[in-house]
């Protein structure tokens, strides 16, 4: 969820922070109030963090008290850059379209970063 401010936006991101991920349900920190529009936009969040992923990962959410004004817990550490194989960088070039080469390119990272 390194990647939470680019899936949800940053109007989103600065009033809620993923917490975990367990059984298809990710439980997000959040105000009483921003639960309940996070409720209403639950099928658009699972939808965009589903293809990020790659997989169908989310599917329901749970969501847990933050207190108004709290400062958001200190945000997931930034992985290192995962460099990609020669034959994988070259598949990525021949992609015409830029939105599908960063998300396979991003799908390929996560994909190297998990096997390291």
């Amino acid at each position: 969820m390194a990647d939470w401010p680019a899936l949800v936006g940053p109007a989103l991101a600065a009033v809620s922070q993923p917490v975990r991920l367990s059984s298809g349900a990710l439980t997000l920190a959040c105000s009483g109030p921003v639960a309940m529009e996070l409720q209403h936009l639950a099928p658009q969040l699972a939808q965009r963090i589903n293809a990020a992923l790659g997989r169908v990962a989310v599917e329901r959410f749970r969501f847990v008290q933050r207190a108004p004004g709290s400062a958001a817990a200190r945000p997931p550490p930034r992985l290192a850059p995962v460099s990609l194989p020669a034959r994988v960088e070259s598949a990525l070039a021949d992609i015409a379209s830029p939105e599908l080469r960063a998300a396979l390119e991003r799908l390929a990272r996560g994909v190297y970063r998990n096997r390291g």
